[in-house]
């Protein structure tokens, strides 16, 4: 309990806002003039830092990093799955189905009647059970998960997602053949995008069709194309990319040069589209085709290192045992078959997966209208690059409302910023690097307060 109290005071002494940004207070005319005098202030600053050769990125440690992984799939279960009917399954006598027909796996129980292909692959699979939410608000904990840092916070507005800092980090490893997005949101247009970071680090978001990614040919054909291409480069360059040229122009260079290199190119029919027979393995869903693609962009190794799926709505606040089955089902489909698919590709070995939801939902009997409400207990699953499967880690009493095991050595729960920190790490990225390239010049930490040891990676899933 030691360390879960350390952390207790050091938020006491720094508070995670949960007040969303348009909830704040309104300035009074003296807060305005203080924050125009700040402005001016930093924007000398700034100025001053930059012509004295400040590096952008500072890394605050030398943490020891898993370097795990070469690709992360991200799978957000949004509107907030009830962990105690899923993956921290709490059998409630009268209440959950018999359907369910829960069985002890490896020690581990699951209701493998509601999710049996998923029941086979648990060996494959860690469950962390000691793990909690900072906010029971669907938009704001959604936005903290794929963040890593309370979105009401300093820089919170214009923090990255986590896909958004891969990229950056990652660009120096793109080769040229590298003609895929670093960064791929699947079903997930409302998802976080890049933030203050240039647009060319933002996602490239895309609803999976048979059909494939739209408009990567020309009714002209390719060498005409082509020879159109040129021509308009021979004459717009120096105001696209010419020195001096706006960021927005760069940034719209690089779109089109990243547009260009998924045009005529086999690469792109082979990984966005689909047959009939290859989604029917997957469960024939929105989601299982988007997890169908993800393994096919992957297994093409041409740029893509980091993907997001997102799949709702799990917000059961009514009739949860008439809406979870199906729902449960399309989850139990489609990511059974990407973790096979990934085994029998050879990539799931430098894969992580991580499925988690914005929080969880309350335990026990069901409300007056048969669901269950906001609650801040949840799980996250990890999977592939070497995490060792089979297990569950940290413990939730009877009903499942609070821990009474902590899942590592840290003995408090895991948040979301311990998720970013591990999947940082898996990547080989020093998660307490901050970046001086902020519009204000404050510092934006890959991981918050990464200088004072707050948040670390879940390295015990990687022990036998």
């Amino acid at each position: 309990m030691q360390e879960q109290q350390r952390f207790n005071r050091f938020l006491e002494r720094h508070p995670h806002r949960h007040q969303s940004f348009f909830s704040r207070p309104f300035f009074s005319r003296r807060g305005f003039f203080q924050m125009l005098d700040a402005g001016v202030t930093g924007s000398y600053l700034s100025s001053r830092t930059a012509a004295a050769g400040v590096t952008d990125v500072v890394s605050r440690g030398n943490p020891e990093l898993l370097r795990s992984a070469d690709n992360v799939i991200l799978v957000l279960l949004t509107g907030a799955p009830s962990h105690t009917d899923t993956f921290d399954f709490k059998m409630v006598n009268g209440v959950t189905p018999a359907s369910f027909k829960p069985e002890t796996i490896n020690g581990i129980h699951f209701p493998a009647g509601l999710m049996p292909n998923l029941a086979l692959a648990l060996g494959d699979m860690a469950i962390v059970r000691g793990v909690r939410s900072w906010a029971l608000q669907h938009t704001l904990a959604q936005a903290w998960a794929q963040i890593g840092r309370s979105p009401a916070a300093a820089l919170g507005d214009i923090a990255p997602n986590m896909g958004s800092i891969i990229a950056v980090e990652k660009a120096a490893e793109r080769r040229p053949t590298d003609t895929f997005p670093t960064f791929l949101a699947l079903n997930a247009n409302d998802g976080i995008g890049s933030g203050y970071l240039p647009s060319a680090y933002a996602p490239v978001k895309f609803v999976p069709a048979q059909a494939g990614f739209p408009d990567t040919v020309n009714s002209d054909g390719e060498t005409r194309f082509s020879s159109k291409w040129d021509i308009l480069h021979a004459l717009d360059n120096p105001l696209r990319a010419g020195a001096g040229a706006p960021a927005g122009f760069t940034d719209f260079d690089g779109f089109y040069k990243q547009g260009r290199g998924m045009m005529f190119n086999p690469q792109v029919d082979r990984a966005f589209r689909y047959s009939a027979d290859e989604a029917r393995r997957y469960g024939t869903t929105g989601f299982g085709n988007a997890c169908l693609v993800a393994g096919k962009v992957l297994a093409e190794r041409a740029g893509t290192r980091y993907v997001q799926i997102n799949y709702g709505s799990w917000d059961h606040h009514d009739t949860i045992y008439t809406r979870l089955p199906p729902m449960a089902a399309t989850l139990d489909n489609g990511l059974s078959a990407l973790l096979a698919d990934l085994k029998s590709n050879g990539l799931f070995e430098r894969t992580l997966v991580v499925v988690q939801g914005e929080f969880g939902r309350t335990v026990g009997p069901l409300t007056s209208i048969g669901g269950r409400d906001h609650h801040l207990q949840q799980f996250i699953l990890f999977a592939g690059a070497g995490v060792k499967g089979g297990r569950a880690f940290g413990k939730t009493d009877d009903a499942g409302a609070v821990t009474v095991e902590y899942p590592w050595a840290r003995e408090r729960d895991v948040v979301f910023e311990d998720v970013e920190a591990t999947i940082y790490s898996a990547l080989g990225i020093n998660y307490t690097n901050i970046r001086y390239d902020d519009p204000f010049r404050r510092g934006f930490e890959y991981v918050p307060y990464g200088d004072q040891d707050l948040y670390a990676p879940l390295s015990q899933l990687w022990k036998a």
